[in-house]
């Protein structure tokens, strides 16, 4: 995966601006390579490749709040792998100030929440936001 990976980001990285592709409103790009890049290593089982992915996404780069909310939804994810709970928490509350709806709708974000509900302590701020998310608390 990293190998593929690698050649995707030198050959997005050759062509320079984003790519458009046909039935791809993302295009092809170095930034669509990285944004992949941080979940391929999440679902590789490598939270700490995945963060350091993530460190190197400009999230302002990022084409929509949709996007944003994604990329932030899976580096939350990142945290909560490495136990990191207050960053995960963080991170979830800045993709829900993105964009609410796609960050309440996500399956990902939802495992993260009760994740986070069950494994320590919590706070009236997280409880809050599972209730927006319909988790159930």
């Amino acid at each position: 995966m990293r190998e593929l990976t690698d050649e995707a980001a030198a050959i997005a990285n050759e062509l320079g601006e984003a790519t458009l592709l046909r039935d791809h409103g993302g295009g092809f790009s170095p930034l669509t390579v990285q944004l992949h890049k941080i979940s391929a290593e999440i679902h590789a089982g490598d939270p700490r490749a995945a963060l350091d992915a993530a460190h190197a996404l400009s999230l302002n780069a990022l084409p929509s709040v949709e996007r944003r909310s994604r990329a932030l939804g899976d580096i939350a994810v990142t945290y909560d792998r490495l136990g990191r709970r207050s960053g995960c928490a963080r991170t979830l509350l800045a993709a829900e100030r993105c964009a609410p709806q796609e960050t309440h709708a996500r399956p990902a974000t939802k495992a993260v929440i009760s994740s986070l509900l069950v494994s320590g302590p919590t706070s009236t701020e997280r409880h809050d936001f599972a209730e927006r998310s319909d988790v159930l608390v």
